[in-house]
């Protein structure tokens, strides 16, 4: 009997029809599928500005947690809520194609009031109001929160001249009135318009479901504006807009960005164009560009400053959005206690075809294109570890051979099916000695090639610091290089507990492997 996907989404009326859109495509490809409605915060708490309450991921969380426990299969978003880090374990499995872009303006009367000195306008969206305000400085704008069906009928009730839209949302329901106006000035969210899909990263059945109704072009263009939201890290809390699409006639990607002082009174954009394929740097440039113009301060300026009781230390770099979930009382500094350096690989590994290459991580694979082009690697049968490195390999380089879940398993295939027994294995100078050492137990001759380091980056930090958020083993280890343990250890993980219990007295442990559930454990830990 075929399994059946339990589609997971919120229980608005524009939610339910895009759940019902994934479950239409499924079950035209003979796939059985049940809707489970799933209510949110974002769904529940409609009195305060989404800025103001603190939470990443508000709308996406309940159905996180409920795929976490396997509650459901598969949970359908709207790609722009979605936060651009995704919780350990859970993955993007398709993007559908997207549909209209642009935010529109539902008017009460006529557009009388855009020369008048005091419009009021309605949304509950930071990037629309500082947008507005940046347009129209001497305009009021008011929050606006609820449904699509509840913010219409506020704008029915209310004394205001309009109320900003996303016109994807109005027009899925068939609810975009006939004289909304199109504010193409106007930077939509990154990935505005976009469905997105979520499932489990260990569910093969799922993956394999979604990635059949996967919209390749839609899945570049959001992934460059979610790319250049998260280096700016940027999220409710800050009014950041992007866009990219591809120019067919020239086959270039046009991309636009924003950010804004929340009252719009300052205001940083870039544009910049580049060849479908020679895309990867598109993001980080722009980013840099804002960045370089001042964008970290201007977000700074925005920041309230509050009095600090509790001091904590992530070593991991969190965004500001996901700072944001902590109390004021309670500080965060963060460093990345782990990093990652690409070596320059010699030209005579890959000067001629290698019959048998072996590569374990996405970091493997950057660090071979770090050094060569598709064109100057050479190989004849590629085994990797992971469906993402595959999909970055058979994008990037060239066709997989053999995937595995894990380097055990991909060792197993290895030795039971090699003709050649002799493999390349491009890895790090840190590594599991499983998959080596199973190889050459079986007589298969490894050749190393030491692709990139992953180097140990501790610093020392303040005495006054009080707890430390640890997420893998090898950032304790880190850690341990300059730092007491007289601190509280605040865990993503059991085997990240495990470690901490050797060297902390005091191991507090989330209840989900996720960024956002070790600041929550923090904040629930420390409360005022």
């Amino acid at each position: 009997m075929q399994k059946k996907i339990r589609i997971g989404t919120r229980e608005s009326e524009l939610a339910l029809w895009q759940a019902n859109k994934v479950r239409k495509e499924l079950e035209e490809l003979g796939y059985v599928t049940e809707i489970v409605p799933i209510k949110s915060t974002g769904d529940i708490i409609l009195d305060k500005p989404l800025y103001e309450l603190g939470i990443t991921g508000i709308f996406t969380k309940n159905l996180d947690i409920a795929l976490i426990k396997k509650e459901i299969d598969i949970a359908v978003h709207s790609l722009k809520d979605v936060p651009t880090v995704l919780p350990k374990g859970i993955i993007q499995a398709a993007v559908l194609k997207r549909a209209n872009y642009n935010d529109i303006l539902v008017l009460k009367d006529n557009e009388e009031f855009f020369a008048q000195p005091n419009g009021v306008i309605a949304t509950g969206s930071l990037r629309r109001k500082a947008m507005w305000l940046n347009r129209y400085p001497t305009h009021t704008v008011v929050d606006l929160r609820g449904n699509v069906n509840t913010r219409l009928q506020k704008l029915e009730d209310n004394n205001w001249n309009g109320a900003v839209f996303a016109a994807a949302g109005l027009e899925r329901i068939g609810k975009r009135p006939q004289g909304a106006v199109n504010l193409s000035w106007m930077t939509p969210a990154p990935a505005q318009g976009t469905i997105m899909i979520a499932c489990l990263e260990e569910d093969d059945f799922c993956k394999d479901a979604c990635e059949q109704i996967n919209h390749y072009e839609t899945q570049v263009c959001v992934g460059i504006e979610r790319e250049f939201l998260n280096r700016l890290e940027g999220g409710c809390t800050a009014p950041i807009g992007a866009l990219a699409f591809i120019d067919e006639r020239t086959e270039e990607i046009n991309f636009r960005g924003v950010l804004l002082k929340r009252d719009g009174s300052k205001k940083i954009s870039v544009t910049k164009t580049a060849k479908l394929g020679r895309h990867r740097y598109l993001a980080k440039d722009c980013a840099d560009y804002i960045i370089n113009r001042g964008g970290k301060q201007l977000i700074l300026e925005d920041d309230e400053v509050s009095l600090v009781s509790t001091k904590v230390y992530s070593t991991k770099k969190l965004s500001e959005a996901q700072k944001s979930v902590l109390p004021t009382h309670i500080g965060i500094e963060d460093s990345d206690f782990i990093k990652i350096r690409f070596n320059r690989i010699s030209p005579k590994v890959v000067k001629e075809e290698i019959e048998n290459v072996v590569i374990t991580s996405q970091n493997g694979v950057e660090a071979l294109l770090n050094s060569f082009t598709k064109n100057e690697l050479k190989f004849k049968s590629i085994f990797c570890v992971g469906r993402r490195t595959k999909k970055l390999i058979e994008k990037r380089i060239g066709k997989v051979s053999f995937v595995a879940k894990n380097a055990k398993k991909l060792a197993e295939y290895l030795s039971e099916n090699l003709k050649n027994k002799e493999v390349t294995y491009f890895c790090s100078n840190v590594r599991l000695d499983i998959l080596p050492a199973y190889l050459q137990l079986n007589n298969i001759v490894v050749n190393e090639v030491e692709a990139y380091k992953t180097m140990l980056s501790s610093i020392k930090i303040e005495d006054d610091v009080t707890g430390v958020l640890f997420y893998s083993p090898s950032g304790i280890q880190s850690y341990l290089n300059e730092n007491t343990t007289d601190k509280i250890a605040f865990c993503i993980g059991e085997s990240t507990a495990k470690e901490a219990r050797k060297h902390f007295e005091n191991v507090q442990v989330a209840n989900l492997p996720s960024v956002e559930s070790v600041l929550e454990l923090v904040s629930n830990y420390f409360k005022s």
